[in-house]
């Protein structure tokens, strides 16, 4: 399953008024029972979730490679780099393909709900922790649709961070 992403922003997509710097369009998609959103313009494909070829010694969150049309592509399951209690593959599961500083890198989710554009006044400052055990830097905002809240990630910040070990540090700065 193929997913073309400006026949998924014509599908269902909800349109509000965008105006200001943090406006734009999210791809939406769920890990456990959250809904996350991330900037279009960085997603290239969606995918079915093909098991990739496990490379040895990578943390259990790189799931490991699969070959995209002669580019070899990393695999990180989302789902357990953010700890989501569980990370099940089924018919839903699906790889959102990123273009993240120039590289090609593939993120695992439990489905892929919609391309939504939000406005500014739809967008909330993400919550400051104060405990040091929870990591929220990766965390543009909150997003409110109707009833649903959305977590804006910077996804290319998470992709690209030293923890993930993807990128030189010469790339990822």
């Amino acid at each position: 399953m193929e997913a073309n992403v400006p026949a998924l922003r014509q599908q269902g997509a909800v349109t509000t008024k965008a105006h200001g710097p943090k406006s734009g369009e999210y791809l939406t998609f769920r890990l456990g029972s959250e809904e996350y959103g991330i900037d279009i313009l960085k997603v290239q494909e969606i995918r079915s979730y093909e098991q990739p070829t496990r490379i040895a010694n990578a943390p259990d969150f790189i799931k490991g490679v699969v070959n995209l049309r002669g580019v070899i592509v990393p695999i990180v399951d989302l789902r357990l780099k953010l700890n989501c209690a569980t990370a099940e593959y089924n018919s839903f599961t699906v790889v959102i393909v990123l273009n993240v500083k120039n590289r090609v890198v593939g993120a695992v989710v439990d489905s892929v709900s919609d391309v939504l554009e939000l406005s500014r006044d739809a967008i909330k400052p993400a919550p400051e922790l104060s405990s040091a055990s929870v990591d929220t830097s990766f965390i543009t905002g909150i997003g409110s649709v109707g009833d649903r809240m959305l977590i804006l990630m910077d996804i290319e910040g998470l992709m690209s961070s030293a923890e993930m070990g993807l990128m030189d540090a010469a790339v990822a700065a």
